[in-house]
């Protein structure tokens, strides 16, 4: 019969693939790629907050320390004012006009018939003073003004004294850089403070460096402004008062700080003076409405 050979091929052929199908494997699966790592957007910092402009209020901080650490023979940190800008803003004329004119303060005063008022700001001449001319110093002039009542931080008018309030001693107003009482045997005595009028102790100088533009020097000229009423009705006197507006930016003395403090005596409070490019003058309403400006272009 013939199946019996063909079942012995088929035995055979079954035994000749054995080993092939004892050294085969099964197909695995190709290793999967790593992963590609992200790429991480990192964010870039912001630019540094420019510092906010300095205030009536950081201003007068500024000039309290600074007389502070003067009194106490130990150097201010004022370093880093440098070209940092100001808005000094204080009120003036609260208490009706002003019975004399005082060179370095915001006044005003009536105009003829009550028909007008004139407000004035006559900057200080600091050239000569000697706090600032110093040997090292770069400034072809020094125009000076007078931050008022330094011991309010709030911009508006002071309060009216109390009834039964104890009068201060009068004092008159120094005319000259030195005027006063004779300094100490001690540091105070290095120099005399810039002229002085009762009182003020707290100031911003408005400096020109030597060579320089004279674009927004007054040269003794003074800040002017005419009020006058809408109607043919006389003006009444503003119970609010004006406002006086003085921008820049600070710089600093040849010493290498923007303030500069001195003092006649252990027992007086020293004139502290910051120094500053001032570029906006401005008179206001006590509503914050603007009645007339200067800027240096």
């Amino acid at each position: 019969m013939r199946l019996r050979p063909l079942l012995f091929r088929l035995s055979l052929a079954g035994l000749a693939c054995t080993p092939w199908l004892a050294g085969c494997k099964p197909t695995q699966p190709a290793p999967a790629p790593p992963p590609t790592p992200s790429i991480i957007q990192t964010a870039e910092a912001p630019p540094p907050t420019p510092p906010s402009a300095l205030d009536r209020a950081g201003l007068l901080q500024a000039l309290d320390l600074a007389a502070s650490s003067y009194a106490s023979g130990r150097p201010t940190a004022d370093d880093d004012f440098a070209g940092r800008r100001f808005v000094l803003r204080q009120a003036f004329g609260c208490q009706g006009p002003a019975p004399a004119a005082t060179p370095g303060l915001a006044q005003w005063a009536w105009g003829r018939d009550h028909r007008s008022i004139e407000i004035t700001l006559t900057p200080l001449d600091w050239s000569r003073a000697a706090i600032f001319s110093v040997a090292d110093s770069r400034w072809e002039a020094v125009e000076g003004f007078w931050i008022a009542r330094p011991w309010m931080r709030d911009p508006g008018c002071a309060a009216p004294p109390a009834v039964g309030a104890l009068a201060p001693p009068s004092q008159t107003a120094d005319s000259a850089p030195g005027a006063g009482a004779a300094p100490s045997a001690t540091k105070f005595e290095a120099t005399p403070q810039p002229a002085t009028a009762a009182g003020q102790v707290a100031g911003i100088a408005s400096v020109f460096e030597e060579g320089g533009s004279r674009v927004g020097r007054r040269d003794g000229k003074p800040f002017t402004f005419t009020l006058r009423p809408e109607t043919a009705a006389t003006l009444a006197a503003p119970s609010r008062g004006f406002r006086l507006v003085i921008e820049g930016r600070l710089t600093v003395f040849p010493t290498g700080r923007a303030i500069r403090c001195q003092a006649t005596s252990l027992d007086t409070r020293p004139v502290c003076i910051v120094a500053g490019e001032v570029d906006r003058v401005a008179f206001e309403d006590a509503d914050g409405k603007l009645l007339r400006e200067w800027r240096p272009a």
